[in-house]
């Protein structure tokens, strides 16, 4: 439906579930009933995450942060280890920055580099794409890995640590190791229509914030959560007393709590340095715009979800697999990979695969640490073989410089090492929470 009739992710994803209600011979009231009970489940933690988290990142972007980052890592890395200061830039700023955005925001500091080196644009660009995309697809709060974590109803804690376990040797392979190789195969300079791009206002500079500022506000809403998160597995194992202390601390560290204190925060950042507060309104509900196609695409994904439980197809599936030699992290890497390739959309194919590998596993009696790791595979196949059908494509390649050639060599290249890479290390990682 959204390749051959152009429909909606979320018109599609309704009609998909009530066909397959309907070819399952649910009775048609039960099907009403479970789009409800699906849609309703799922915001109710996804939308508060998606929607503090954004309205987080847009304050974080407006007040310079992403740039004051980047030119801080680049000054204490110097010019020779650049691309590793870019790959760690793009892996803080992809946290609470959606791709598309913390790219454009930090492509004039490639430029500068490329020309001051010259270099091919790749050698910079690569791992500040690479940074940028695994935290993006990997590490909560974005949008993709928090759905798909309430989906299958893990502990954001887990995710993130998982996330973090997971994304960054796979960020290093497929940024600056992946850059430097390429760089010397396929020599792309500044395009001219950006030449002017990334030369420095030494005013401009001034008013950035400190590094430590946007580190910390960054670093604070997963601290707090990591922070919640063992806190309550200490309580829950008998480790910790259930006292009063113990219980504020798991409710500072609900993710809830932590984004709107990190929020609040952001926020006084930007009246710390004078914008106006009808500005900062303003940004905030332009943040909510993307954030809503997010969430209702999200919703309806936990009705596709719902909808398999309710007709027993997730329980058949369930059987069937229990009796197969093929992992579960490796199947539900395989329907994110199948999906992202067909469709494009990175946040589509983790919420459709989701609400695939979902009913499956209460069969596997499985521990928090690997739901957490399934959700990676799911945020890792997502990634995969970024091609036309991909807006990310389009914009990597015309901000680059590149043919549809050049960019399916590198772009799409780079966003299949990641695919692959963070499949392994997740493969690797479940030997250790058997």
């Amino acid at each position: 439906m959204v390749l051959k009739f152009r429909l909606s992710a979320f018109v599609s994803l309704l009609i998909t579930s009530m066909v397959v209600g309907i070819m399952a011979g649910m009775p048609l009231d039960k099907i009403s009933q479970s789009i409800q009970d699906g849609m309703g489940s799922t915001l109710g933690f996804v939308a508060t995450v998606v929607g503090l988290g954004a309205i987080f990142g847009q304050m974080l972007e407006s007040s310079g942060g992403a740039r004051s980052l980047a030119n801080y890592l680049l000054k204490k890395f110097g010019n020779n280890n650049a691309s590793w200061a870019l790959l760690l830039s793009g892996f803080i700023v992809g946290i609470p920055v959606f791709l598309d955005v913390g790219f454009i925001i930090l492509i004039p500091i490639v430029y500068a580099l490329s020309r001051d080196t010259k270099r091919s644009v790749l050698y910079y660009a690569i791992p500040l794409l690479a940074g940028l995309a695994v935290t993006h697809t990997m590490v909560p709060p974005t949008p993709g890995p928090t759905a798909v974590s309430d989906m299958l109803e893990v502990d954001l804690g887990w995710v993130v640590m998982m996330g973090l376990l997971v994304g960054i040797p796979t960020a290093a392979i497929a940024g600056p190791l992946f850059g430097r190789f390429i760089a010397k195969r396929i020599y792309v300079p500044v395009p001219e229509i950006f030449q002017d791009m990334g030369k420095s206002d030494d005013t401009d500079q001034k008013n950035l914030p400190s590094f430590g500022t946007i580190a910390g506000l960054v670093m604070i809403p997963l601290t707090l959560i990591l922070m919640g998160t063992f806190i309550k597995l200490g309580v829950d194992k008998g480790a910790l007393s259930n006292t009063l202390f113990t219980r504020v601390l798991i409710f500072i560290g609900h993710p809830f709590t932590a984004l709107i204190i990190a929020t609040l925060l952001s926020i006084m950042l930007c009246i710390k340095q004078n914008m106006p507060r009808k500005t900062i309104l303003d940004l905030s509900t332009k943040a909510l715009g993307p954030a809503g196609i997010i969430i209702l695409v999200t919703g309806a994904g936990g009705v596709l979800k719902q909808i398999l439980v309710d007709s027993g197809i997730g329980k058949m599936l369930a059987e069937s697999l229990a009796d197969s030699s093929i992992p579960i992290i490796v199947l539900a890497w395989v329907l994110s990979s199948l999906v992202r390739i067909t469709q494009g959309s990175a946040t589509v194919a983790m919420i459709t695969a989701a609400g695939i590998i979902s009913p499956l596993l209460s069969t596997f009696n499985l521990s928090q640490p690997n739901i957490a790791l399934i959700v990676i595979a799911i945020a890792a196949g997502a990634t995969i073989l970024s091609h036309v059908n991909d807006s990310g494509f389009w914009i990597v390649g015309k901000y680059l410089g590149m043919n549809e050639k050049q960019t399916l060599k590198t772009w799409t290249v780079m966003e299949t090492i990641i695919a692959v890479c963070g499949l392994v290390f997740t493969l690797i990682l479940s030997l250790f929470f058997r």
